[in-house]
């Protein structure tokens, strides 16, 4: 929180680990052990979401169809998003949108994810264009989802996650039908 604050403040290429370091109450040798760089901060999250999405594709009944897969998938993700989730959500967004550097890492992110849910389809004897698409579907679901969970302007409470990334999910499914 402390570095998304300072990169709303002052940008990201203006802030440094030294700052982030005091304003969070750490020295920088404790930064350095929980991150190569100010760069992870913005990514680290990456790595749980891609395991997460893996796991509720591997949880899935053995009879699942791909997509029932990718929706297991989704729903394991979402449900570990919280309120704190939410509230980084718009601090993360501004800080991605003023750095090209951290939009090419942005983008790596949803590579990952699909990637994984791939990986995870696979495991399943999922076809591979069927578990790329699947997958992609998944990762446009995923963002499209919480980029409406996440939204400021909302007025009400959006509650959890998993309604507006299942929600989206079966916008993309019924869209992909009409591509016939």
């Amino acid at each position: 929180m402390a570095a998304l604050g300072l990169f709303a403040e002052q940008g990201y290429d203006e802030t440094t680990v030294a700052q982030i370091s005091e304003r969070a109450g750490l020295t920088r040798s404790t930064f350095f052990r929980h991150f190569a760089d100010k760069r992870e901060i913005l990514t680290t999250g990456q790595t749980t979401l891609s395991r997460l999405l893996a796991e509720g594709i591997d949880a899935a009944p053995v009879d699942a169809t791909p997509m029932m897969a990718v929706a297991a998938g989704l729903e394991r993700a979402s449900g570990e998003m919280t309120s704190f989730n939410r509230e980084l959500s718009p601090l993360l967004h501004a800080a991605i949108e003023a750095n090209t550097e951290l939009q090419e890492r942005n983008a790596l992110k949803s590579i990952g994810m699909a990637a994984a849910m791939v990986d995870a389809l696979k495991r399943r004897n999922v076809a591979d264009p069927t578990a790329h698409v699947a997958a992609e579907l998944g990762v446009l679901a995923f963002r499209l989802g919480y980029t409406r969970w996440a939204d400021p302007s909302r007025d009400e409470d959006p509650g959890e996650l998993a309604p507006h990334t299942r929600a989206a999910f079966d916008e993309l499914r019924a869209a992909a039908a009409e591509l016939r």
